[in-house]
């Protein structure tokens, strides 16, 4: 353990920015999606902006991902395909799948879905007019919609009509999507005359006797300096590879060390240093406790027909339940244990198997015994749920009557969905707390002037894996980074002195 990694820089003193100093009117840490977004809104909104980026290259842990989106309200896409939508729908699925709503922020989202649609597109691609209607974890070809959270799981679909809103952007596969997004937001960042700074990281902030950030300091391998900023975007990433707040804040995304049970999805600076040097200025944290972690088990979506029991041969949740929503449930029972069960005329090998096959079993009685459970428990829930089955329905836990069918074809498989055995993976979901516009907040709720943040060192709409749906993250991060970059503009412009008119250089 290394406890620097989890300290707190200290800010430097306004009197560390002579009249000298190299000034700029916003400061963006991070080139991911957020800290893009803010750095191409900022600059469009007639502010010379400067793009600060530890990595030699742009792109952050966005280019990891497959590249959903989580868009709705009636996008071009969902027209295209048939789907509606509306802005008040997604707003009530949202409210009902949050764990602690920030009503604004989500109306916000919602209301504005469909502009940042438009956006998103005017970067230089487009979205497939087309819809995967299977179950999986992203589309494995280049179609532009599908369900990605739990829409149509109960008791969502009750409280909101279900829609599609999982976008994604026209690469095939699970991973690297978002890149071409990311090298699309480059150009424009490029035609902006954003000045970006690679190799270049953030290591404090400095503040004035009021506590308003005006500035920060940077070093680039042995080259040092300071900033003055009019305001200053905070967008670099979670804290999922800092061993040090991971143990501190979420325990249950270990992924380092002897008690190490998860893969950590993320790059090599998801280390914290945005929340930290919020936290320097006085910054109040959301949701830091709460973690997505996942194992699907699906595809094929015909596994989802089987019935999730945990050590004491129980169903706990409802199995067409979004994957991270299921893995939530996984986490809270006894030892995070828990089997798919599923019978011979259903089963098939998963394409991506990151849950395995524990077992076989010709009888229910012997798998009943093999799984260590009390004597009768799995033979009843079971017997239960195939009879429910048979009718459509299931009283317990709500299933989708479209995943429903008895698992009585012996012999059965068991997978295995123990946190250890099967092949979990994970990220951080809490941050800063921040505004609707992105302003960083304090614990009384004031904010504190010159300072915003956007993405994953943000908290905004995703707050926990049970609400979660993919897409929500680089829905948000794009989003709210513009946001951000829009009134971190206007508050810059405000404060402006006499500087050189632009294009000039950042002197």
């Amino acid at each position: 353990m290394n406890p620097a990694r989890s300290a707190i820089p200290s800010p430097l003193p306004a009197s560390a920015l002579a009249e000298s100093t190299e000034r700029c009117d916003v400061a963006v840490i991070g080139f991911g999606i957020a800290g893009g977004s803010a750095a191409l809104e900022a600059a469009r909104a007639g502010v010379r902006v400067l793009l600060l980026e530890r990595a030699a290259v742009h792109g952050g842990t966005t280019c990891m991902a497959g590249g959903h989106f989580y868009l709705g309200g009636g996008t071009a896409v969902q027209q295209a395909t048939g789907h509606e939508d509306s802005a008040e729908e997604m707003y009530k699925y949202l409210v009902a799948t949050s764990k602690e709503p920030e009503h604004d922020k989500i109306r916000a989202y919602c209301d504005g879905s469909v502009e940042h649609f438009g956006w998103l597109e005017s970067l230089g691609f487009e979205f497939e007019r087309s819809f995967f209607p299977g179950k999986a974890v992203i589309q494995p070809g280049t179609e532009g919609l599908m369900f990605t959270g739990n829409e149509k799981v109960w008791p969502f679909r009750d409280q909101a009509k279900p829609a599609p809103r999982g976008h994604k952007v026209p690469v095939p596969g699970d991973t690297g999507g978002a890149k071409l997004v990311m090298d699309l937001l480059r150009d424009r960042i490029g035609e902006a005359r954003v000045e970006v700074r690679y190799e270049t990281g953030a290591t404090g902030l400095v503040t004035d006797g009021s506590g308003a950030v005006v500035g920060l300091a940077w070093r680039s391998f042995d080259d040092t300096g300071v900033v003055r900023a009019g305001a200053t975007v905070i967008a670099a990433g979670g804290f999922v590879m800092n061993p040090e707040m991971v143990a501190a804040y979420t325990p249950a995304l270990c992924t380092s060390g002897q008690g190490a049970k998860l893969i950590a999805l993320g790059s090599t600076y998801d280390d914290g240093l945005g929340i930290r040097l919020g936290m320097s200025a006085g910054a109040d944290l959301k949701h830091m406790d709460e973690p997505f972690i996942t194992a699907p088990f699906y595809p094929p979506p015909v596994l989802i027909t089987g019935l999730i029991v945990n050590s004491r041969g129980e169903r706990f949740v409802a199995e067409d339940s979004y994957h991270a929503r299921t893995s939530q449930f996984v986490m809270e029972q006894a030892g995070s244990a828990a089997y798919l069960i599923v019978d011979s005329g259903h089963l098939e090998q998963p394409s991506m198997p990151l849950v395995p096959i524990l077992d076989g079993y010709e009888t229910v009685a012997e798998m009943e015994a093999g799984l260590g459970m009390p004597t009768g428990s799995l033979q009843a829930t079971l017997a239960r749920y195939n009879h429910h089955a048979a009718r459509g329905e299931d009283p317990d836990f709500h299933k989708s009557a479209d995943w429903l069918a008895p698992q009585d074809q012996g012999p059965w498989a068991v997978f295995d969905l123990r946190l250890g055995h099967a092949l979990y993976a994970g990220f951080t979901l809490g941050g800063l707390r921040t505004t609707v516009d992105a302003q960083v907040q304090r614990p009384d709720g004031s904010v504190i002037p010159g300072l915003y943040a956007a993405g994953a060192c943000a908290s905004n709409i995703a707050q926990d894996g049970k609400g979660y749906g993919s897409g929500t993250q680089l829905g948000e991060g794009s989003f709210f980074g513009r946001r951000a970059g829009r009134h971190a503009a206007r508050h810059a412009a405000r404060l402006r002195p006499a500087w050189p008119p632009r294009p000039g250089p950042y002197t």
